[in-house]
């Protein structure tokens, strides 16, 4: 990936010589001298579910297919070249090979597309951004947006008996969480007065849903049925409502849901 003259004559002079004789030991050297492109997209795509052997491994045949595939005469650097290629092999493993539930293509790439476009706006922004920042940098609705993160916990089953935090392997376990009764606590008049306002600048089919959920308790396969959407087409509208109050009050989501359990 560097720009010296010297270095780059001397990869020019390689490529001439491995493509006159075919020469294996060639190609290592030019693979070898081209091991930072491995290992910068070994770092970017780390801690996405996948080893890092593996992605050595990708990384590495990619660029060693890349060789064979190079034309000096394209007027690039082969660092260039192997860069985009690896780049684009990397996303095409993820994409096809790493999702435990297949989601739609659409949600999988952009999925992808999601960790680059939150750094970027969280670089801009100084913040992480919302999620109606991220469907406008990715030039695509909030929907498909939220479709995109919940995509994202298909890479990876897991027991609901196993602990709900990874720092607290001894702690209550995804089923107690999801079980658990909300803490009283959280039903504060202050907070709920504050909510009961949030809720009210809401649009009547937003607010109807909320109402009907939280409220009335009833499930999302009813409230889908009566309004006459899909139940995950309703899974998304409540994820956007509830991200969009959660940001609003600055809370987790736990903090949020309990006061609107507690209305109930």
């Amino acid at each position: 990936m560097s720009a010296d003259p010297e270095r780059s004559k001397t990869i020019a002079g390689w490529f001439a010589e491995y493509q006159r004789t075919g020469d294996r030991q060639i190609r290592n050297q030019i693979v070898e001298a081209h091991m930072g492109v491995a290992d910068y997209y070994i770092k970017r795509y780390s801690g996405r579910g996948v080893a890092a052997d593996d992605l050595r491994q990708v990384s590495l045949l990619t660029i060693l297919r890349a060789v064979d595939r190079f034309d000096p005469q394209m007027g690039v650097e082969f660092s260039t070249f192997a860069s985009r290629t690896v780049e684009g092999e990397l996303k095409r493993y993820f994409r096809d090979r790493t999702w435990t539930v297949r989601p739609p293509r659409r949600a999988q790439e952009l999925h992808l597309a999601l960790r680059r476009a939150e750094e970027e706006l969280a670089q801009r922004l100084g913040r992480s951004p919302t999620v109606a920042e991220l469907a406008r940098e990715l030039g695509d609705s909030v929907d498909h947006v939220l479709e995109a993160m919940e995509a994202g916990v298909a890479h990876q089953a897991a027991s609901i008996d196993h602990a709900a935090r990874r720092d607290e392997p001894e702690g209550p376990s995804v089923a107690d969480k999801m079980l658990a009764t909300m803490d009283e606590g959280f039903a504060r008049v202050d907070r709920q007065m504050i909510l009961h306002d949030l809720l009210a600048q809401l649009d009547e089919r937003d607010r109807q849903i909320i109402h009907m959920r939280f409220f009335e308790n009833k499930t999302q396969e009813e409230i889908a049925d009566e309004i006459g959407v899909s139940q995950s087409y309703l899974s998304r509208i409540l994820r956007r409502v509830l991200l969009d109050l959660r940001e609003q009050l600055g809370d987790d989501e736990e903090g949020l849901t309990a006061p609107l359990s507690a209305n109930g």
